[in-house]
């Protein structure tokens, strides 16, 4: 820590960069025919701006493009809540000891720095522009901000179902609408940067950053992480609409060897390829992603911010990634203060930047030790250039120097938009997963006295992780949903507070929720975990809160106990974007519902679906274990992984990958093939099936189809999903739903890492979720040997 401390107290050492002018080189420079330079006519095409405008820069100028920043607010914040020695381990606020914000405004009027994050007001947005202005060279700033399921850190903005939530609705193009009314929001707080989506592949559920995920499966993780980069991008990130996505993280960090954030990952190159890689592929391939972030975590041995293999020659020498890399939350430090395989900051620039790395997050000293090493000859001013090259064409292309301002007053005009409102709503209904429905007292269509109680009943933690409190009129709260629609139907409607977070639940409370549930008809009992930051000290789940145990934290089982103990309907609601695995409640409790962390809208949406407005539709994005003791708990193991069985425990999970309850039934015929082989990487499979609703209630399934390969060179999983489908059907009639499957359906990496078909048979499973129960099968074959991608 003292060595951290040193570095900050040096900083007295970039006040000489001040003085630093940015150099011209007349006789390279270019200007257009009113004389001014090229790189400022927005006719130009940018590449050649882009060469104009760096043939003018020095190599300082070039470095400060690649450092970073957090706002000047944030600082002023964090330097109150925080001291120098809690900084190190905090992840959510950033200052610099020695350095004021006064001092980080000087550095940026001299153009000294190349973006900022956290800046979450227009106001401070277009400050910071302004003082940009004054600076040589006039290059506007790039401002990022963790807009993980909306515009979350601005208060007033949309809040969406969290990613964990948005996976279970398996709708891509209602994520994709969303992703795209969020670049909105942002472009008009003056921000152009979303870190997001979290393409992490779930593989343990105690990971605390479970919620920002999109489940355990490379399919599914690949499809909702393209929904969301093609929303915030578009096809071309372009123009004043869009910003820049950013695939995270670079790799692995959800399967740590203790469930831990930030601790290593010890997992095989094949286990890297066939689960990990998958949606960063695609991101790329098919999304266009323009930046990546490393990871906190090293895998196995090697630190993710200087892995040259991941950064450079799988992902953009491979797989054509054309963006740039940005580091995650003072990681480059951490490569010698956590990793210790640096000997200091200097040489953990080193290392990072010449794997790949292209810009710091966050803060001083990083310029001048990159500057330093070129002139030593231990990093190539080529790699700079790269590096400066591509932020420097994302700033052109979104059209920030021809107006890096924007209009305060229109903030208001965008900013939770009837339409945004409409979409987010929409996600919350189709992400909620009914688990049970004992006797079907679902949905309730009686009188009576409802009674709800619980640590998530009624505030704001529905929101999830990375939202600030957002204003009271902009969300509706469990009791307020419930209260609002059950009074228009009939009910009468009572809560009591019997603690808002979990640890702090009393005896008292419990013995007075309990007897006020015996005067009641049915209770709703809002349970789950807390993962909104802003209630940092009393989290139990979320960034940096990862979990020892699946189970409800604090009292809230002592809670449920008392309340089941009447003898009345209770039905559960959970509230939480990580799992929970109570096997004992859920046997006792009448019906139970996965609302995950739904949005701003969470109490309308479940209370649409406990009333009946809306049939539950949505689907577990992953596997719910019945404990810790399961784990790893995935649908698609290996053939092996259940030969034997625990002594004490199941070896079937609590709740399948797949699983999701409706009021109606539905029926899903033998699945038929449009072809029965395939020969060509061209080809394309259709599968067919009907999808009759047999209930007397309209419904939406979701129809799923896995693969297995019979027969492999390497084993491969018991069934992978490589397609799916939501459909409407309503009660009485038939759809008929096609699923084409690819040539990628059938594919995997060989013993050199090409990536394959093998000859031989492929069983093909429809059905509504991964138990084998629900599924039919039929069979293609792959006629010969396809290669789809060489290794290089």
């Amino acid at each position: 820590m003292k060595k951290k401390i040193a570095r900050w107290s040096t900083l007295v050492i970039t006040c000489m960069i001040l003085t630093t002018s940015c150099k011209e080189d007349s006789t390279s420079t270019q200007n257009s025919s009113d004389g001014s330079p090229t790189y400022k006519d927005a006719t130009a095409n940018v590449e050649d701006r882009v060469d104009d405008l760096m043939s003018r820069m020095s190599l300082e100028d070039k470095v400060y493009q690649m450092c970073q920043y957090v706002g000047l607010e944030h600082m002023k914040e964090a330097e109150a809540k925080l001291t120098p020695e809690e900084l190190e381990k905090n992840d959510a606020l950033g200052f610099y000891p020695g350095v004021r914000s006064d001092s980080v405004a000087r550095l940026t009027e001299a153009g000294h720095i190349g973006s900022f994050l956290h800046v979450v007001t227009a106001e401070e947005a277009n400050y910071l522009q302004r003082l940009v202005q004054k600076s040589p060279l006039q290059i506007p700033l790039l401002i990022g901000i963790d807009a993980i399921h909306g515009n979350g850190l601005v208060s007033g903005s949309t809040i969406y179902p969290s990613p964990i939530s948005q996976a279970a609705t398996f709708a891509d193009d209602l994520i994709k609408e969303g992703s795209r009314q969020t670049a909105l929001e942002m472009r008009a707080s003056g921000m152009h940067w979303s870190f997001t989506p979290n393409i992490d592949v779930l593989r343990d559920p105690r990971w605390g950053r479970t919620g920002e995920t999109y489940g355990e499966d490379p399919y599914l993780v690949g499809n909702m992480g393209v929904a969301t980069i093609l929303g915030l991008q578009s096809d071309d990130y372009a123009g004043t609409d869009h910003v820049i996505a950013c695939a995270k993280h670079l790799i692995a960090g959800s399967s740590s060897i203790n469930g831990l954030n930030a601790s290593p990952t010890d997992v095989s190159k094949r286990t890297l390829f066939e689960i990990f890689l998958p949606p960063y592929r695609r991101a790329v391939k098919e999304a266009n992603v323009y930046s990546i972030m490393a990871a906190h975590n090293e895998v196995a041995g090697l630190p993710g911010h200087m892995d040259k293999f991941m950064m450079t020659e799988l992902m953009r020498d491979r797989w054509d990634f054309d963006g740039f890399y940005v580091s995650d939350w003072n990681d480059v430090s951490r490569i010698d203060i956590w990793h210790h395989v640096a000997k200091d900051f200097k040489q953990s620039i080193e290392f990072s930047v010449d794997a790949g790395m292209d810009m710091n997050m966050h803060g001083p000293l990083f310029d001048k030790h990159v500057i330093a090493l070129v002139n030593e000859g231990k990093l190539s001013e080529d790699r700079v250039d790269e590096a400066c090259r591509k932020i420097l064409t994302t700033k052109f292309k979104m059209g920030l120097f021809e107006n890096p301002f924007v209009e305060e007053e229109k903030v208001k005009d965008i900013a939770f938009a009837k339409a945004h409102q409409e979409n987010a709503l929409e996600q919350a209904r189709r992400s909620i997963v009914l688990l049970k429905n004992q006797k079907n007292i679902l949905p309730l269509n009686g009188k009576g006295k409802i009674f709800i109680t619980g640590p998530n009943a009624n505030n704001q933690t529905t929101l999830g992780d990375w939202v600030s409190p957002q204003p009271e009129e902009n969300v509706v709260t469990m009791y307020e949903g419930i209260k609002e629609i059950g009074e228009a139907n009939g009910y009468s409607v009572d809560y009591y507070d019997s603690g808002d977070r979990s640890k702090e639940i009393t005896p008292e409370a419990i013995k007075t929720a309990a007897q006020k549930s015996k005067s009641a008809d049915v209770t709703v009992l809002v349970l789950g975990e807390n993962s909104f930051r802003h209630d940092w000290k009393r989290k139990t789940t979320g960034e940096n809160i990862d979990r020892a145990t699946l189970k409800l934290s604090g009292n809230q089982m002592k809670l449920a106990d008392a309340i089941l103990a009447n003898g009345k309907p209770v039905i559960v609601v959970y509230v939480s974007g990580s799992p929970i695995a109570e096997p004992w409640l859920e046997q006792r409790a009448a019906a139970v519902l996965n609302t995950w962390e739904s949005g701003a809208f969470a109490g309308t949406a479940t209370a649409e679906i406990l009333f009946g407005q809306v049939n539950p539709s949505g689907k577990l994005p992953l596997t719910i274990p019945r404990s810790v003791g399961q784990l790893q708990m995935v649908y698609n193991h290996k053939p092996t992984a259940y030969i034997h069985k625990y002594n004490t425990e199941k070896k079937v999970p609590l709740h399948r990958f797949g699983h999701g309850l409706s009021y109606t039934k539905f029926n899903i015929s033998e699945p038929r093939l449009s072809s029965s082989a395939f020969a060509k990487a061209e080809d394309i499979i259709t599968v067919t099936v009907d999808v009759k609703n047999t209930g007397k209630m309209d419904g939406e399934e979701v129809v799923q189809v896995y693969v297995r390969d019979q027969i492999s060179s390497f084993t491969r999983p018991v069934k992978e999903l490589k397609g799916y489908k939501r459909v409407a059907v309503k009660a009485g009639e038939t759809v008929t739903v096609d699923i084409e499957l690819d040539a990628e359906a059938f594919a995997f990496y060989d013993r050199d890492y090409n990536f394959v078909i093998e000859e031989g048979d492929f069983t093909i499973m429809v059905g509504n979720s991964s138990a084998d129960k629900a599924l039919k099968s039929t069979t293609v074959k792959a006629t010969q040997a396809i290669t789809l991608e060489k290794a290089i």
